[in-house]
């Protein structure tokens, strides 16, 4: 009986550059049937691949145990050692500028090591096909049935509710709060529900007049998520975890480019002005877009 093939995906990262390499991780998992697969990441974040079904264990990028592996030569933990060498492939998609990190495996006795970048080019495929290009030396190729699938099951529901996250990582990919407040207050007979986290409470944006999930735990968010008809939003991490959920979706772009950054399931529209100022869309325009969005659902 043949020993079952184990790979390790390690990732860091922020929520929406995890969910942005859940194909290339499902494109492993589906490619080497039957394999175990564990995930090295931040573990809040990583977790959502075990909740998708692409891995089997997960394992702290913060442990201390892995910080000697990006010094040159830090004696390293013997059982994080045997622990790496169990691996058939290891596939990085770590930035290892000085290759202290490849040549730390290397010592320890890693035999397959595929390092995938985690620079995505501002011109070039989409950032999901940009960040699996490195499975092309194992003859795995993304391609776009990969790219339009949900990675977290659907619970569809007969009674409408719209998702709106007000936040992103970056102040200028923000919309005013008070233009989403009047969006939300534009469906009256629709639960509208508003998404926050720490981002938004250390910017002290509070929606208010709605109910409001705040800093959900990722993989009981996703599980809310599922639940919705409709969810609006900005290019964020979490606007890449609703179009994983499968919710129809309409994404206010600014500065970055949609067609590298916007979640690649059919189900997401984006709108953008084109003078690329989030400032310059005005209510109406998205009111507009997102009614024509809820009516399809």
């Amino acid at each position: 009986m043949k020993p079952q093939p184990r790979v390790l995906v390690i990732r860091g990262g922020a929520i929406g550059d995890f969910i942005l390499t859940l194909p290339a991780i499902r494109l492993l998992r589906e490619t080497i049937a039957g394999c175990h697969l564990e995930v090295i990441g931040y573990p809040a974040i990583a977790e959502l691949a075990r909740t998708a079904g692409l891995a089997d264990t997960i394992r702290s990028l913060e442990h201390r145990t892995m910080a000697p592996l990006f010094a040159k030569t830090a004696p390293i933990d013997e059982a994080l050692a045997e622990h790496l060498r169990s691996f058939n492939l290891v596939v990085s998609f770590l930035y290892d500028p000085d290759g202290h990190f490849r040549a730390s495996l290397e010592r320890i006795g890693v035999k397959t090591l595929i390092e995938c970048s985690p620079l995505v080019k501002p011109a070039g495929p989409h950032a999901s096909k940009q960040l699996a290009q490195g499975l092309e030396k194992l003859a795995m190729f993304l391609e776009a049935e990969h790219l339009h699938r949900t990675h977290f099951q659907r619970q569809p529901t007969n009674q409408p509710r719209i998702a709106i996250h007000v936040g992103s990582g970056s102040e200028k990919k923000n919309w005013p709060l008070e233009n989403w407040q009047q969006v939300a207050d534009s469906f009256p007979d629709t639960e509208v529900i508003f998404i926050t986290g720490e981002a938004e409470a250390e910017r002290h944006i509070q929606p208010t007049g709605h109910t409001t999930w705040h800093s959900l735990p990722l993989h009981e968010l996703a599980t809310r998520l599922s639940t919705c008809t409709t969810f609006l939003g900005h290019d964020s991490g979490i606007s890449h975890l609703a179009a994983a959920c499968g919710v129809p979706s309409l994404l206010l772009f600014g500065p970055t480019d949609p067609a590298i950054w916007s979640p690649p399931q059919p189900w997401v529209q984006f709108l953008r002005n084109p003078t690329h100022e989030l400032s310059d869309l005005s209510v109406e325009e998205v009111k507009s877009a997102a009614a024509q969005v809820v009516a399809k659902t």
